[in-house]
């Protein structure tokens, strides 16, 4: 498998009224990061052959990041079967290396022209899985 990471620092507008991430903030990380792991990997015409649409998020959240926390973002594609897909995201916070957020997400592969749903081809599952 090819991970991808990234390294991002919580601002001011990322926050919740409590002072600490935005529950939601977490699932716009993890759209960001597995967006920019298919674009780094993939070629442009396999980008404008496919879409890759959300499923379904399963985000498990295990500590609070806050204002100018530095996290390291850790994806991969764990397994790919039919026009499925499954992603782990794992945030980290980068000093102390504490896990901050597990998520994993099914994406449908998309044809994105007649926008229905294709079977994922060889060529994709092996720049995830080489």
């Amino acid at each position: 498998m090819k991970i991808y990471t990234k390294e991002i620092v919580v601002k001011e507008s990322d926050l919740d009224e409590m002072q600490h991430v935005n529950n939601v903030q977490y699932l716009y990380w993890v759209q960001d990061a597995a967006k920019e792991h298919w674009q780094k990997l993939a070629s442009k015409t396999l980008q404008e052959t496919y879409l890759w649409v959300v499923l379904n998020h399963n985000i498990t959240y295990k500590n609070a990041a806050i204002l100018n926390d530095k996290l390291i973002i850790k994806t991969y594609v764990k397994e790919s079967s039919g026009v499925t897909s499954a992603r782990i995201v794992e945030m980290y916070e980068a000093d102390s290396q504490k896990l901050i957020v597990n998520t994993e997400t099914k994406w449908c592969l998309l044809n994105a022209k007649t926008k229905k749903p294709v079977r994922i081809p060889e060529e994709i599952i092996h720049l995830f899985h080489n």
